[in-house]
C-alpha cells in the first residue's frame, strides 16, 4: 500500500509541475470562475464583479456572490461598488485634460489656482505644484490627517484649510507619503478653472462620454441607488454589514462608485488612448502625462521572485513584473477594496470590485490573471494572501481576547471615572468629550464624528480597552496622561486603515 500511495504521489507532483508549467492561457476560459468561486467563500466575500478586457474586447464581465449577507440579490455586471482611491485615476486625468485644453498647468504653483493653500513649511507653500497634489510628495505621512478628514462633516474647504495644520513628516518633495488630502485639494482646483463641481465635471467630460451610465460621483447618492452592493466588515470576527462612507467632503480623493460594466469602458479607453470608438474622449497627452512617474514609493517582492520598483504617477501606481509595465491602483473605503490594473504593451485591463473591507482577493487576483497571460507558472499569489492574512487575523485576535479577558476581572482604573470624564482638544482634529454611558462606562464623542462613539473598559492604571461604535476604526487601548495628580490628556489611535499616527488630546475643563 504505501508502495502504491508514494507512485500516486509521485505522479501527482509530476503532472500538477506539467500544468503549471504549460501554456496558462486556458486558466482564464477553464477555471477562473471555479477560482473566483473558492476564493469568495475562503476570504467569506459577499460579492464580487470582475472584469477583463484584452485587445479591445470583453474577455470575462460577471458578478459573483450577492450585494447583501444573508440576502437573495446577487451582484451582476451593473451592481454599483464605492471603488475608493480608483477614484483618483479619475480626477488626475480630468485635471490632465484641463491642461491639455490650456486651462491649467500641472507644472504650476498650486498657490495660482487655490490662493489659500498653505503648508506647514512657508517655502514648500511656495513651491508646491499640482503635480505635487497628485503624487503624494508634500512631505507627509502616509495617511496623515485622514481620522480628521475620513468618513466626516468637514466641507471640502475646512479640509484644506486644515492642510496648513498638518505636520510635514519629511522634507518637502523627498519621501512619498500617501495623502488623500492632498488630493482633495487638487481636485477643488477643477471649480477654479472649469467654473462647476468636481462631480460636474466628471459626469460631463468623463462618465457620460464614456457611456458611464451608472457611475455615481458622490457618496451621497450611493444608498439611493437601486443595483448597489453593501458595504460589509469583520466585527468580532463575524461578517457584518455597515453604514456607507459619508466621503464627499473628500469626494476627489475616494468618492465614486461604480460597476465592472462601466469601468470596463474607462478602461478600454485608457487602453486605446482615450479613444471610443473613432472618437478621441481622453486627450491622449492626458493618459500619458498621468502614467508618468514622480515619485518613488519603494520596492515589492513578488512570489515570482522578483523585486520590483513601485513609482507612482499622477493618480496610478507604476511597476515593472515579468518584463510588463503595469499601471494600476487600489481602492479601500468602510466595507469595499477594489483594484484596477492596466498593461498597455499588452492591452490588458483587470477590474476587481469586492464589498467587504477584509480581503486580499482582490489584490492576488490580478497577478494570477497577469501570470496566466504572461504564460508564467501558477504562482497562487490568492492562497499565499490567505495564508499571510489568517495568520495576522489570528493573532489579532488572540491579542484581542487578552484585552478583553482583563477587562472581564472589572480592574480599576487609578482615578475615579468622574476624574476621566470632560472635554479635551486636540489643535489639528478639534474637540472630543468623555462622558458616562449606559452601566457607567465611559464613552468618548468627537466632534467632526456626530454618528460615532467610542466606548472605554478600565484596564488598570490609566489604560483603557476601546471599541469604536464604526468598526472600520477598529479597537484599541487609550493610555491616559496624568499631571499633578490631574487627568491632563489621552492618546487616541484608530485602526491602521485609517490613519498610522495617534492623536493627543488635552483635557480642558
Amino acid at each position: 500500500m504505501k508502495k502504491i500511495y508514494l507512485l500516486c504521489a509521485s505522479l501527482l507532483a509530476f503532472v500538477t509541475t506539467q500544468a503549471q508549467n504549460a501554456d496558462r492561457s486556458k486558466f482564464i476560459r477553464d477555471s477562473l470562475d471555479s477560482y473566483i468561486n473558492r476564493a469568495l467563500t475562503n476570504w467569506r466575500i459577499p460579492g464580487a464583479a470582475v472584469c477583463i478586457v484584452k485587445d479591445g474586447r470583453i474577455v470575462l464581465m460577471k458578478g459573483y456572490g450577492v450585494k447583501e449577507l444573508g440576502m437573495m440579490n446577487k451582484v451582476d455586471q451593473n451592481t454599483l461598488f464605492m471603488i475608493g482611491s480608483n477614484t483618483k485615476a479619475f480626477t488626475a486625468t480630468a485635471l490632465a485634460m484641463l491642461q491639455a485644453d490650456k486651462k491649467l498647468s500641472l507644472d504650476e504653483k498650486v498657490t495660482k489656482y487655490i490662493p489659500e493653500f498653505k503648508l506647514e513649511n512657508k517655502a514648500a507653500t511656495e513651491l508646491a505644484i499640482v503635480k505635487d497634489l497628485l503624487s503624494h510628495r508634500l512631505g507627509f505621512e502616509t495617511f496623515e490627517g485622514d481620522f480628521t478628514f475620513y468618513n466626516t462633516n468637514l466641507s471640502r474647504s475646512e479640509v484644506i484649510s486644515r492642510l496648513g495644520k498638518m505636520k510635514l513628516v519629511y522634507p518637502f518633495r523627498t519621501t512619498w507619503g500617501y495623502t488623500n488630502a492632498a488630493f482633495l485639494t487638487a481636485g477643488e482646483i477643477i471649480p477654479r478653472v472649469a467654473g462647476k463641481p468636481w462631480e460636474a465635471y466628471m459626469k460631463e467630460n468623463i462618465f457620460a462620454p464614456l457611456g458611464m451610465g451608472n457611475t455615481l460621483a458622490l457618496s451621497a447618492d450611493m444608498p439611493k441607488a437601486f443595483n448597489r452592493s453593501v458595504p460589509h466588515t469583520l466585527v468580532d470576527n463575524r461578517l457584518t454589514a455597515i453604514p456607507y462612507a459619508q466621503l464627499d467632503g473628500m469626494a476627489p480623493a475616494g468618492a465614486i462608485s461604480s460597476s465592472v460594466n462601466d469601468m470596463s469602458k474607462w478602461v478600454l479607453a485608457l487602453l486605446d488612448n482615450g479613444k471610443v470608438g473613432n472618437k478621441q474622449v481622453i486627450p491622449a497627452a492626458a493618459i500619458a502625462a498621468t502614467r508618468e512617474p514622480q515619485d518613488i514609493m519603494g520596492s515589492e517582492k513578488h512570489l515570482n521572485g522578483e523585486t520590483n520598483y513601485v513609482l507612482y504617477g499622477l493618480g496610478w501606481m507604476i511597476q515593472d513584473y515579468s518584463n510588463h509595465r503595469i499601471i494600476m491602483h487600489d481602492g479601500g473605503v468602510n466595507g469595499f477594496v477594489t483594484s484596477v490594473t492596466l498593461v498597455p504593451q499588452d492591452k490588458l485591463g483587470i477590474i476587481v470590485l469586492t464589498n467587504t473591507d477584509k480581503n486580499g482577493f482582490y489584490d492576488a487576483l490580478r497577478w494570477d490573471i497577469m501570470d496566466a497571460y504572461f504564460k508564467q507558472k501558477f504562482h497562487n499569489y490568492n492562497g499565499a494572501y490567505l495564508a499571510e492574512y489568517k495568520a495576522d487575523a489570528a493573532r489579532e485576535l488572540q491579542a484581542d481576547k487578552r484585552l478583553r479577558d482583563t477587562v472581564a476581572t472589572m480592574p480599576k482604573p487609578q482615578k475615579s471615572l468622574g476624574d476621566y470624564t470632560g472635554k479635551y482638544n486636540n489643535e489639528f482634529y478639534g474637540n472630543m468629550e468623555i462622558v458616562r454611558g449606559e452601566d457607567n462606562i465611559l464613552e468618548m464623542r468627537f466632534e467632526h464624528h456626530p454618528k460615532m462613539y467610542a466606548k472605554l473598559q478600565a484596564l488598570g492604571g490609566n489604560r483603557f480597552y476601546v471599541t469604536f461604535s464604526d468598526p472600520t476604526l477598529g479597537k484599541a487601548v487609550f493610555p491616559f496622561f496624568v499631571t499633578n495628580n490631574k487627568v491632563s490628556g489621552v492618546r487616541v489611535k484608530v485602526a491602521d486603515f485609517v490613519e498610522y499616527g495617534p492623536y493627543d488630546f488635552k483635557k480642558i475643563d
